[in-house]
This record gives structure tokens, sequence and C-alpha cells, in this order.
């Protein structure tokens, strides 16, 4: 296990990537990333948020003690194979941690790839926005080499140790976005098709009565939803995972995955989180508007 932590590396230092890196920045640290392979985007966030580019993942592994694999949840494995990979070849003492929305099954395959090739795991779940202060999102940790982890938050990450083992955290992140980005995903659909059969003013009427606080969530929500509606499909499918791995149906968020996905199959789903964001009522009338039934 790392004695000391210098390095902290991101993959990939995107919206909530580019956010935790610049946290450990402010506080102290040094953060890297690999970005021989990403996007123009991504390269802009990295160096606004101040983070070296190593090029690599073979020089990422050498230079960094930690590194936190943030990333859209479809990318999980993929991504710990090519750094197992490049463990394998540089022996590297070194704590990979998995801080993506994916199921305890996917995390403990992940597990299994880092151990293998002689690195440390350990899991976490990210709730809350991208960091901008202590407070503002918490980060639950689990397993048994956790301990380097908890210590970044002396550099402002609020990490949270769940304790226990491997799959603890990932499977609170589950339950939790299961709540927050499931209930989303039903207003989406629930608000299309009021739009599809022509009765929204007088269901926004009866929710202002009778549903207001849901409302107003509505309203906020699904505006900001639009452009993350894409790294949310993969999200569905792991918690539909995580149920089903108990016996309990999978197919409410099966649904849920389908929904994001339509989103990000209509114009709003070229929309990035730098873009202006539509208004409610605009975000409703296009989702409605490119129905199939709609043509």
């Amino acid at each position: 296990m790392p004695k000391s932590i210098e390095t902290v590396a991101i993959l990939s230092p995107g919206d909530m990537g580019n956010a935790v890196g610049k946290m450990l920045i402010d506080h102290g640290l040094h953060v890297i990333a690999a970005l021989d392979d990403r996007s123009a985007r991504t390269r802009q966030l990295a160096a606004q948020a101040g983070i070296e580019d190593v090029g690599t993942l073979a020089q990422l592994v050498q230079k960094a003690q930690i590194i936190l694999s943030i990333l859209v949840p479809a990318q999980a494995v993929t991504a710990a194979q090519r750094v197992a990979a490049a463990l394998k070849q540089n022996e590297c003492d070194l704590l990979y941690v998995d801080c993506n929305a994916i199921a305890p099954a996917t995390v403990a395959q992940i597990d299994a790839l880092i151990s293998a090739a002689g690195g440390h795991f350990a899991d976490a779940g990210i709730i809350g926005p991208p960091p901008r202060n202590f407070e503002g999102t918490r980060i639950y940790a689990s397993g048994g080499q956790v301990a380097p982890f908890i210590g970044l938050r002396a550099y402002g990450l609020n990490i949270i140790d769940l304790g226990g083992e491997v799959g603890r955290a990932s499977a609170f992140k589950m339950c939790y976005a299961a709540l927050t980005k499931g209930t989303t995903a039903l207003q989406t659909q629930l608000l299309t098709a009021a739009a599809a059969y022509g009765i929204s003013a007088e269901l926004t009427a009866e929710f202002t009565s009778s549903q207001a606080q849901a409302l107003t969530q509505m309203q906020r929500g699904l505006p900001s939803m639009v452009a993350k509606a894409h790294r949310w499909v993969g999200e569905m499918e792991e918690i539909a995972k995580t149920f089903a791995a108990l016996g309990l149906t999978p197919d409410i968020f099966t649904g849920a995955a389908e929904i994001y996905r339509y989103v990000s199959s209509t114009p709003l789903g070229e929309l990035t989180p730098e873009d202006p964001k539509p208004d409610f009522d605009q975000v409703v009338a296009t989702l409605a508007a490119h129905l199939p039934e709609a043509h």
C-alpha cells in the first residue's frame, strides 16, 4: 500500500473528475491524467482545473500513488483492464479507487482485475454534484484497503468510511441513485406523455395545487438532466443489475434506462453541460415532439 500520497491520478477528468482533481490541487496535491486518447473537451477541462497531462497510462501508473476512476459506468471495466495491463508491466505500488456508479458485482470484477495485477483496491460512490466545497459532495468508501483514500479528506474531499467489504459503497450509491435519477426518469416519462396528449396545462395546474414541491423539482431537474442523459443510461442498467442480484425486479430501471436513451436520441441529447440549459417547457415539448407516435 502507498505510504505517502503526493500524486493522484484521475480517470477521467470530465465533469465530475476535473472538479475532484481541482479540489485536490487547491489543497496542495499534484493531480495527473493520461489524455493521449481523450477528447478535446476533456483536455480543456483538465487544463482549466490544473491537471497535468502525462500522456499514457504507463506514465500515469508510474507517477501516481492513487488512481481515482470517475467515468461513464459503461467504461469502468474497460478502464480497469487497461490500468491492470499497465500495472503488470510496471509493477507499481498504488491504490485504485473505483468511484463509478456501478453495481457491486461489477465492482467485484474490477477488484479482481486490479488485485491480480498487483494493485490495491477500494470501492467508492459519489453522492452530489461535482465538488466545489467540502460539505457539498459526499464520497462513500468501503473495503479493507481504503485507508489512503480516506486520507484525502485532508485535501478537501468529504470521504465517509462505510466500513466493511468492497461492494458496500457501490450498493449505497445504487440505492441512492435509484431514488434520485429513477424519480427523474419517471417524471420525464409522465410529462412527455402529458404533452403528447395535450393535457400539460391542466396537469401543471393540478400539480401546482397538490404537488407543488414535486413540480418545482421537475422544473429544476429536467433542464439539467438532458445533457447528462446519455451517461445515466448505463447507471440505470447497473442499478437494474444490483437489484436483480437480490431477486428483485430489474424492470423498473431497465425502463428508466430506456427513458434516458430516448432523451439522448433527441436534439436535447446533443447538449453538453457547458451549453445554456433549455427551459423546462422547451424540454417537455421537444421530448413529446420526437415520440415515434407523434409523426
